[in-house]
């Protein structure tokens, strides 16, 4: 499988994205079925897996993490976070909640790192505000999230993603 760079991370062309596997779309897999298609995906080169505290929500990082524990080192977990889950459902990001729910995706994941963790409420601020900075009227905030929202759609178009569906 050939490979991409993704900041520092060289991760396969290919990556598999899990919210699926655990809910979101219709009922969950089964647990086993669930590991299993995690599994084979590693078996054929897959080295990028997507997961999220919300996919669940928890249950697909939970999955993820025992899916992956036997070769760990091999590849890269994406998780992501930004809402109040056990709350509201809102967009969340104090550093007092970044804070709490990093380490609950560590736990989860069962892992002692996370290769990406982003920040869903800056992606859906970014969406939000783009039409300010293409029109000029843009704050420092709006341009980074230009850049972030410019930098997926590229990775977007150079890399596949492999559905667990």
């Amino acid at each position: 499988m050939r490979t991409r760079s993704l900041g520092a991370l060289t991760v396969s062309e290919i990556g598999a994205g899990c919210m699926s596997i655990s809910a979101n779309y219709g009922p969950p897999a089964d647990k086993t079925q669930g590991i299993n298609a995690i599994r084979a995906a590693h078996e054929h080169g897959v080295t990028f897996f997507d997961t999220a505290e919300v996919y669940g929500p928890y249950t697909s990082e939970k999955l993820v993490g025992e899916a992956l524990a036997p070769f760990r080192d091999e590849v890269a977990i994406a998780s992501k976070f930004g809402f109040d889950v056990e709350g509201s459902g809102g967009p969340l990001s104090r550093p007092d909640h970044i804070k709490k729910v990093v380490e609950g995706s560590l736990q989860r994941l069962g892992t002692d790192r996370i290769d990406l963790y982003t920040n869903t409420e800056w992606i859906q601020l970014c969406r939000s505000k783009m039409w300010r900075v293409q029109s000029g009227t843009s704050s420092a905030r709006e341009r980074f999230c230009t850049s972030v929202s410019r930098r997926r759609a590229h990775e977007r178009s150079a890399a596949r993603t492999l559905c667990n569906r």
